[in-house]
């Protein structure tokens, strides 16, 4: 008998517990060994039994530790639990192929602590006893987010990848990137996006890069869980150079406003690439973004790789929308100039645990041209403005909020009605402009506002003295984010400034 027929077998024998009584019992026990090791590791480690359950699997008398085997052996017994989970978790966890910016900070096998047995026993147990790991799943990469948020590595919240992948309408046999994939969210749901649609496992190549060694290796933990096909690149920043193929769709959760992303800022600091180098890359044609900000930069790094009638939905600071940088302004003005810009979405605040930093979803289209699987309105050299900031609901007992299904559910409705677009044969439903929550510009009138790309410039609020006060607030935190970006740039041209003395 097959060892994933043995386990079947044990698996019906056993007691079954309610899935609830299972995810319960994982927090605890993750909660526990989070006590003896590291948060993030103990996650990772979680992560890496719930891995083992599905793909630590082999032919009988192979020699080959799989998951069968780790579920017999006993909880006591000096460290054998401890040796035999890694001793399982070395031979099967997927490499990366290289390493990434943290080599040498944190071991790509996390290793079970000392006096961890049997919690370690238990929770072996707690995920044998059912076949619905896809739940445990998502609650572990949750935490996992959790733990790391505060050095702004947390991953995709459900209902924002649900509101990016909707706005990007990706298509069976289409290529989707994420250029800063994290645990792979926004490519999961892709190929869940489509496989509702088309019923069947849709024939999509998915494609993720990410910098961290540790975070790639997560990333394909969660596509071999879930039966996905997608290749994840060998851990590096994917601004070191442009895409090599055109991409249908690309979904990017970007870092805002990141400092060291030019090439000259991770050499040595006496040496400095020539501003020749920079301009000849084809990314940007006419002129090379700040270093002082990466924001630009991804922006022109999204656009060069999308095909000819590709689409991108990507999260950006909200300063980068209308701020008074000359060279940011002068971006913006290039991306209306090539009708690049399908809509941009004012997000609420504080939808994102980890920062105060307001943003917006970008929509990017090379083709707005009406035709099959995008509308039947032609809304070429038009922009589509939805604010949404005061689309949120709050996470119960937390001060915390979410965007929610049905705020990202209206969003989804908004621009589909925009586009015209039918699903499922239903009718596409007639667009209009909503005071405070939609409106449709020209690219003119959006020239006539010195390209500003801020949604709240545009879909505004009725008159009332809370959007009065609420406004001015919004206006002073642009201007001083606005001046932040400003001394910025200063401080780079002066230290440029000094290397030439």
């Amino acid at each position: 008998m097959s060892d994933t027929g043995a386990l079947r077998r044990r698996v019906q024998a056993e007691d079954p517990l309610s899935l609830d009584e299972v995810l319960l019992k994982v927090q605890v026990h993750r909660k526990y060994l989070s006590r003896l090791m590291n948060a993030h590791d103990a996650t990772r480690l979680v992560l890496g039994l719930l891995f083992l359950s599905r793909k630590a699997h082999a032919a009988p008398g192979t020699g080959v530790p799989t998951w069968s085997w780790l579920l017999g052996q006993p909880a006591a017994g000096g460290s054998g639990i401890r040796a035999a989970v890694s001793k399982c978790l070395a031979h099967w966890l997927p490499t990366t192929d290289a390493q990434g910016i943290d080599a040498g900070t944190r071991s790509l096998i996390p290793i079970p602590p000392p006096r961890s047995d049997e919690h370690l026993h238990a929770l072996i147990q707690a995920i044998g006893s059912t076949q619905r790991v896809g739940p445990l799943l998502d609650q572990c990469l949750r935490d996992l987010s959790a733990d790391q948020a505060g050095g702004s590595h947390y991953f995709t919240p459900v209902d924002m990848a649900r509101l990016m992948v909707g706005a990007a309408v990706p298509r069976d046999r289409h290529r989707v990137l994420d250029p800063v994939c994290g645990s792979g969210g926004l490519l999961v749901e892709s190929h869940r996006y489509v496989h509702d649609r088309v019923e069947v496992d849709p024939a999509m190549s998915l494609q993720g890069r990410e910098q961290h060694a540790y975070t790639s290796q997560v990333a394909r933990m969660n596509f071999a869980v879930r039966g996905i096909s997608a290749d994840v690149s060998p851990p590096g920043d994917s601004l070191a150079e442009p895409e090599r193929e055109p991409h249908d769709i690309i979904l990017a959760n970007l870092p805002f406003n990141q400092r060291d992303w030019a090439p000259e800022a991770r050499t040595e600091q006496s040496t400095r690439r020539p501003a020749s180098l920079v301009n000849a890359d084809p990314r940007w044609p006419e002129e090379p973004p700040p270093r002082g900000s990466a924001n630009s930069a991804w922006i022109q790094h999204i656009a060069h790789a999308l095909a000819p009638a590709g689409r991108a939905a990507f999260l950006m600071a909200d300063t980068v929308a209308n701020t008074r940088q000359p060279i940011t302004r002068r971006l913006r003005e290039r991306l209306l100039r090539d009708d690049l810009v399908e809509c941009v979405i004012a997000l609420p605040p504080r939808v994102f645990g980890h920062t105060q930093t307001t943003a917006c979803l970008w929509v990017l289209n090379k083709d707005k041209s009406a035709r099959p699987g995008w509308g039947i309105r032609d809304r070429r050299r038009q922009v589509l403005f939805i604010n949404a900031r005061r689309a949120f609901e709050q996470i119960p007992d937390s001060r915390a909020r979410r965007l929610g299904e049905m705020n990202a559910a209206l969003i989804l409705e908004t621009l589909a009605a925009w586009r015209g677009l039918s699903e499922h044969g239903v009718a596409a439903t007639p667009y209009k402009d909503e005071t405070g929550w939609s409106r449709s510009c020209s690219t003119e009138e959006i020239a006539g506002h010195e390209y500003s790309l801020m949604p709240t410039s545009y879909a505004v609020e009725p008159p009332s003295p809370e959007r009065d006060t609420r406004s001015r607030i919004d206006e002073l935190k642009l201007e001083l984010a606005d001046s932040f970006d400003r001394m910025r740039d200063l401080e780079i041209r002066l230290l440029d400034a000094l290397e030439e003395i």
